[in-house]
């Protein structure tokens, strides 16, 4: 499909050589967190066997190598969202530290109470919570930018909302709806109104190609697990002035050039921001999922998940019509392979329990988008996700296993 050999690429995949109540694995899940294709484990694991030393720090032969991996990794993840320097890389433990980092360091130098930024009810509650903490403390003003009924932006009165604010904090796609959203759009109205944009490109960055300056984007955060890398790694990119202006968000070894009694100096960029032992070798496994990832082609994975995903979509209304409610944009072309859905009336929890016994592998809950499922007037929907290693039958278990549902609990 659309240039993607699944067949191929799951051999690459341990994990589906596995099955599941007897059943083989079909995992819907990855919008949550990818598999790991055999490349990322073996690159961790030779850190791990022949060169594991901390970095920056020792002057010997290993110690030495183990720092070239893990910068080696950052100037990969450089190339990947198209940065201009390794120095706008800063390596987190996952998007919500990211996140986290841009409140705390940026927003606590530059917010007052007088001041406004302005968000979005897509977004998750890692793009919502840390500025709320942040408005507790500050007591600035959060805007809010709302849906369309077609599961869109409604960019209506986008004029109006960003004038006078200081940061937009916007999602490239929708981890429940799937939406890919006018990014550019919105970054240049912040612009215009003299504002920063944050960017949250955790569903984005892994399916579809990325460039940092193409989006418009100030600050832009994604994580490592979501991309085929392991747990425990992110990253924030940033405009190196932005950076520079920035205080450190830890403190502690590392990210200090020097220490006195009387205060200390900061290290250069990124390490200002990387405070202690780092995720050396989930760095080194994030580089080598994008080395992977490249390997296959961006555009590849893309047109391979357009595909699948309206096949999805289609297969799903088809067989089951208004005893389905699937929450997001119809066509294919303006949206990621998440499939948030609700089926008659059945819980989400239930519904995903009844379909683990098939092997079936779909996420039930809020998705970490409580405003969101408001929104929606729901509390929780049953959500499946699609990457590159899934194809038309993983989907089609998907539909027939949904009957077992329906006999079931109706």
């Amino acid at each position: 499909m659309a240039g993607v050999d699944v067949a191929r690429l799951k051999k690459d995949f341990p994990i589906f050589d596995s099955d599941i109540n007897g059943k083989r694995l079909v995992y819907l899940d990855s919008a949550s967190s990818s598999q790991k294709p055999r490349a990322v484990l073996d690159a961790m694991e030779h850190y791990y066997e022949s060169t594991h030393a901390n970095v920056h720090r020792g002057q010997y032969e290993i110690a030495v190598q183990a720092t070239e991996l893990f910068e080696e990794a950052r100037a990969k993840v450089q190339g990947f969202i198209n940065a201009g320097s390794t120095r706008e890389i800063v390596f987190a433990k996952n998007v919500t530290e990211a996140m986290n980092l841009v409140a705390n360091s940026w927003g606590r130098a530059n917010l007052g109470p007088d001041d406004a930024i302005l968000l979005t009810h897509m977004e998750h509650h890692a793009n919502i919570v840390p500025w709320q903490i942040l408005q507790q403390q500050i007591g600035f003003e959060i805007r809010w930018l709302p849906l369309t009924p077609d599961y869109q932006l409604d960019l209506t009165d986008l004029d109006r909302l960003v004038d006078g604010v200081k940061l937009v904090g916007v999602t490239a796609m929708s981890n429940v709806l799937g939406t890919l959203t006018p990014v550019r759009r919105i970054t240049d109205a912040a612009h215009a109104a003299g504002a920063v944009a944050l960017v949250d490109a955790a569903q984005y960055v892994p399916h579809l190609v990325t460039d940092v300056a193409g989006l418009g984007a100030d600050f832009l955060g994604f994580t490592g697990h979501k991309m085929l890398g392991p747990t425990g790694i992110g990253v924030l990119w940033a405009r190196e002035e932005l950076l520079d202006a920035m205080p450190p968000f830890l403190g502690g070894g590392e990210m200090i050039r020097d220490v006195r009694l009387d205060g200390f100096e900061p290290s250069e960029l990124p390490w200002k921001f990387e405070a202690g032992t780092p995720p050396i070798a989930e760095a080194i496994g994030l580089g080598a999922a994008v080395d992977y990832l490249n390997g296959v082609g961006m555009q590849a994975i893309r047109q391979h998940e357009i595909a699948l995903t309206q096949y999805a979509l289609d297969a799903l209304s088809n067989r089951y019509g208004d005893d389905i409610t699937i929450y997001g944009p119809t066509d294919a072309e303006f949206r990621g392979g998440v499939i948030s859905f609700s089926f008659k009336g059945i819980h989400p929890h239930d519904l995903s329990q009844v379909l683990d016994q098939s092997g079936v592998c779909v996420r039930a809950g809020h998705h970490c988008a409580k405003p969101l499922m408001r929104c929606l007037q729901v509390g929780a929907t049953a959500r499946a996700s699609l990457y590159l290693y899934n194809d038309e039958s993983d989907v089609d278990a998907l539909v027939d296993t949904l009957a077992n549902a329906e006999s079931l609990f109706l």
